[in-house]
């Protein structure tokens, strides 16, 4: 089970969930304090800012980001939760567990996958960049993108309401 959320629902999320690996997805200069319960190696905080276009002064998320995403995911035995958060729980974390659950459930149908998000988090407006890469590193020839355009941006929000996401159906 994946649980997406803001920055400020961390700790209530994992207390929750019983959680015990976390996936952080920030802009440089934004502190994350880890919970005493997530072993430090079970912690992965990638630097980047929430665009899908390079603009000066900012590091958009690429090749390397999502990598290193697919590996601590394919490394994660399921036994607990993983908590995936990015600042507002709305863009870079809910593409980031969809692509989490697209490449641990590498038969799901990227349509339904992208429609049980929507259900889930009517905000869920996930990074169209982060999704393009997985899409190229999973070999999805563009059903990712297809499916994430499919759902449209999602409701305006401040910060998104934490919500679960099952890997298999």
């Amino acid at each position: 089970m994946i649980h997406v959320c803001s920055l400020a629902k961390i700790e209530e999320t994992v207390a929750r969930t019983g959680a015990d690996r976390m996936l952080s997805l920030l802009a440089a200069g934004t502190e994350v304090v880890r919970p005493a319960s997530i072993r430090r190696e079970n912690h992965l905080h990638l630097v980047m800012h929430d665009i899908a276009v390079a603009q000066d002064c900012m590091t958009m998320p690429g090749e390397e980001h999502v990598r290193h995403l697919l590996d601590f995911a394919r490394r994660w035995d399921r036994a607990k939760p993983m908590l995936v958060h990015c600042y507002a729980g709305i863009s870079r974390s809910t593409a980031s567990a969809y692509i989490i659950t697209a490449a641990l459930a590498p038969t799901r149908n990227e349509l339904e996958l992208a429609q049980t998000l929507r259900a889930l988090s009517p905000s869920a407006t996930p990074n169209p960049r982060l999704i393009a890469v997985a899409d190229t590193l999973l070999g999805r020839n563009g059903r990712m993108i297809e499916a994430i355009e499919s759902i449209g941006r999602g409701a305006d929000a401040f910060e998104g309401t934490p919500f679960a996401l099952k890997i298999d159906i």
